[in-house]
């Protein structure tokens, strides 16, 4: 179940380590894994299978940026305490549990603990 979403922060792309351009799509709140995670989902054409340019390797530092850089900040700012941030990358908008077996998409879970997320194995 969600209970809320909140469109695009910004539709610029947020600096990464690997250069690429990722823009924010949407962060969800999910209360279905029994406990508030908080999904922060990012449009990053770059990861496209057959014409991208930023593989698995390259965009895992990327996930962990985004997830200290833009998700603790925004979860300070909204008072949101969740056991869990999930940053998304996908290669063109799929709508969240919706199946689209050709688009390509990344995901890393993360505890936010002490101002630092902990990356946490899915």
């Amino acid at each position: 179940m969600l209970l809320g979403a909140t469109p695009a922060l910004a539709s610029d792309p947020f600096p990464v380590p690997s250069g690429q351009n990722v823009i924010l799509s949407e962060v969800l709140l999910d209360q279905a894994p029994g406990e508030l995670w908080v999904r922060f989902r990012f449009v990053a054409p770059a990861i496209a299978r057959n014409s991208g340019s930023v593989d698995y390797d390259q965009a895992a530092p990327d996930m962990d940026h985004l997830c200290d850089a833009l998700a603790l900040p925004y979860l300070e700012t909204h008072a949101i305490t969740p056991a869990r941030v999930v940053i998304s990358l996908m290669d063109r908008p799929v709508a969240f549990g919706a199946q689209d077996p050709t688009a390509t998409q990344f995901f890393e879970s993360y505890r936010p603990t002490d101002a630092r997320c902990i990356w946490e194995e899915f």
